[in-house]
């Protein structure tokens, strides 16, 4: 009797529909459906078709949803796993931060001051002596 060898077949497709991917990555870089189509040049509703009936990838936008969602075109499509950037797990906070990067300078220094401050003063509380 001879033996067979299974061999592991790479999946020819992405495995998660392009809409709900779209959707988890939109999310995960904290844009809104409009803040997305405004980037690209949609509308809203169209971003909300992508997620919610597309299951192929738009080829007229493909490469400025993978811009602006900071992922390759195999990512944004399912061929490759989204690599999540360290130290995003907050995308609402991600979102006000682009907010503020969009400022004049002058505001912008005058956030970036009051961050420096609360930051400085919490290092201080966990240094400060416990108990006295």
């Amino acid at each position: 009797m001879g033996t067979t060898l299974k061999t592991r077949r790479r999946p020819r497709g992405p495995v998660e529909a392009f809409g709900p991917r779209l959707r988890r990555i939109r999310e995960a870089r904290g844009f809104s459906q409009g803040q997305l189509g405004l980037a690209i040049g949609a509308s809203q509703r169209m971003i909300a078709y992508y997620e919610s009936h597309a299951e192929k990838a738009p080829a007229r936008h493909l490469t400025a949803l993978a811009q602006i969602l900071r992922v390759s075109v195999d990512e944004l499509v399912g061929y490759r796993p989204v690599a999540t950037p360290a130290g995003r797990a907050n995308p609402r906070l991600w979102h006000r931060l682009r907010q503020v990067e969009a400022l004049p300078p002058q505001d912008r220094k005058q956030v970036l001051q009051l961050i420096d401050t609360l930051v400085e003063r919490e290092t201080l509380k966990k240094r400060a002596p416990r108990g006295g």
